[in-house]
């Protein structure tokens, strides 16, 4: 099999930017290449052309790999629905519930089938895989049952280059220390390695970088900078910040509401493209007081997130906002939080038989039912074209109001069962002159391409990934496989 592991020292240590930058240049080789991810947690998912729902992430390095998204891309979705339990998604439809418990011992054995017969299948269609590992390489007491780092590369014989955030300090250490912890046969497919957001003159980085590969008896592949402007759909909720439109005074401001099981929270990255919106995350009242506009997105637990919008006083500050006549937009669970009830009778997404009186704002009722919808819908709204997707399983009873790309509408209150709708541009623009007309400031004049800005960031991630990492050395480690001979460490051999 041709193809590569990009591993990682921790969570958010950047293999999803590796692997999306690899992506796109491998693509502009004119290689067949597809990302692949044997499990993702996440509530930021999508839909596929054929109706499957896959991480967001891996949705979007498919575009980075100028391929056709697909399930076999990321055939095991987890979506934490609580503390210790997640929704699971198989080859995109519906699998059940999967218990914290079950991370250790046999439970996931049906997951790891699922997951090497679509890496199977993939690599009989394409050049080359990159795939993306979870977490760390060197969880080790999840190491007996794993089948999204080292268990993946044993399968498939994949060369595997760990990755470390140079940012966070101490990369040398976890670099060194994630190889020193690995079992054997796992340490010979550990082939090198790539720092990330690395921040000034890497001139100062070559006695590090030499003195790794003397100990280690593997290279660094190349330094990726820190760059302002790098930008993906995220893929969880470790870094979820706001963006600013700088010192404008006029910029519309747009408050979000955090939620704590908040999903799909890439619906407000269109608003937080355009250089006249102020965009930020909320978690307390106060911070609604001067929002033009506040967004309630999705969440992975709908009754139990309005539970918690009306212990912190968020639900009075939303009912305030909308009462003075400015908007709020509700997206899937947010919409359905505007609503008048929220009912559960089989357990969905909570307790059997929950139920929830809404904010009152809108007139629908939410009935959660077992069937999942999966479709990627398109209309219209004020007067522009508008494309979504949508993903839920609450089914939406509207009493009276407007009709709302799937929702509904009741002057300045906004609810919408499509996820994404905010990257058609015309319907973005149309609805920011809603809200600038409501704030009483002037339209956003600026004219910005979501897909245009998307593509440029992909090319620019390739940009990066050919000035800075050694690409062809990479692309022959995908198709010779690690070398032989690797230098197996035992912990404390650095010393």
């Amino acid at each position: 099999m041709n193809g590569l592991l990009v591993a990682g020292t921790t969570s958010d240590a950047g293999k999803t930017v590796v692997t999306t930058a690899l992506c796109r240049a491998f693509a502009r080789r004119g290689v067949s290449v597809a990302p692949f991810k044997s499990q993702n947690m996440s509530n930021n998912s999508m839909v596929t052309a054929d109706g499957a729902e896959i991480g967001r992430a891996q949705w979007t390095q498919a575009l980075a790999a100028r391929a056709e998204p697909e399930a076999a891309m990321n055939p095991v979705l987890l979506k934490p629905g609580g503390d210790h339990t997640s929704h699971v998604v198989v080859m995109g439809e519906p699998a059940g519930t999967l218990g914290a418990r079950s991370f250790a011992g046999g439970g996931r054995a049906h997951l790891a089938r699922a997951a090497f017969g679509a890496l199977d299948d993939l690599a009989s269609r394409y050049d080359v895989i990159v795939a993306e590992g979870a977490g760390s390489p060197t969880e080790i007491n999840l190491r007996a049952d794993d089948y999204v780092n080292m268990g993946l590369a044993r399968h498939a014989g994949l060369p595997t280059v760990v990755v470390g955030d140079i940012d966070r300090g101490g990369v040398f250490a976890a670099l060194f220390g994630t190889v020193a912890l690995l079992e054997a046969a796992d340490q010979d497919l550990i082939a090198g390695f790539v720092m990330n957001k690395f921040r000034g003159d890497v001139g100062l980085l070559a006695p590090g970088i030499d003195r790794l590969a003397e100990l280690s008896g593997r290279p660094t592949y190349g330094v990726l900078p820190w760059h302002p402007d790098l930008w993906l759909d995220s893929e969880d909720a470790l870094d979820l910040e706001g963006r600013r439109a700088g010192e404008r005074d006029d910029a519309l401001r747009v408050a979000v509401v955090r939620l704590p099981r908040i999903s799909n929270f890439t619906d407000v990255d269109a608003l937080g493209i355009e250089p006249e919106v102020d965009l930020v995350f909320a978690t307390r009242p106060q911070h609604l007081d001067d929002a033009d506009l506040v967004v309630l997105p999705g969440t992975r637990a709908t009754i139990s997130d309005l539970a918690w919008l009306r212990e912190r006083g968020l639900a009075d500050a939303v009912a305030r906002h909308a009462a003075s006549g400015r908007p709020v937009l509700g997206v899937c669970g947010g919409f359905q939080m505007l609503g008048r009830v929220i009912a559960d009778p089989d357990g969905v997404e909570g307790a059997a038989g929950a139920e929830a009186e809404g904010l009152g704002l809108l007139d629908v009722r939410t009935d959660f039912v077992a069937e999942k919808t999966l479709r990627l819908p398109t209309g219209s709204a004020l007067g522009e074209s508008a494309a979504g997707y949508e993903i839920h399983h609450g089914r939406i009873t509207r009493e009276s109001g407007e009709e709302f790309l799937g929702g509904a509408r009741s002057g300045s209150v906004f609810g919408t069962m499509w996820h994404g709708s905010l990257e058609s541009d015309g319907f973005r623009r149309a609805f920011l002159a809603e809200v600038a007309r409501a704030a009483g400031r002037p339209e956003p004049v600026a004219r910005v391409s979501f897909g245009e800005r998307r593509e440029a960031r992909l090319d620019l991630l390739g940009d990066l990934a050919e000035q800075h990492l050694d690409v062809d050395a990479l692309l022959d480690l995908a198709a010779s496989g690690a070398p032989s001979g690797l230098r197996r460490l035992a912990p404390g051999a650095g010393a």
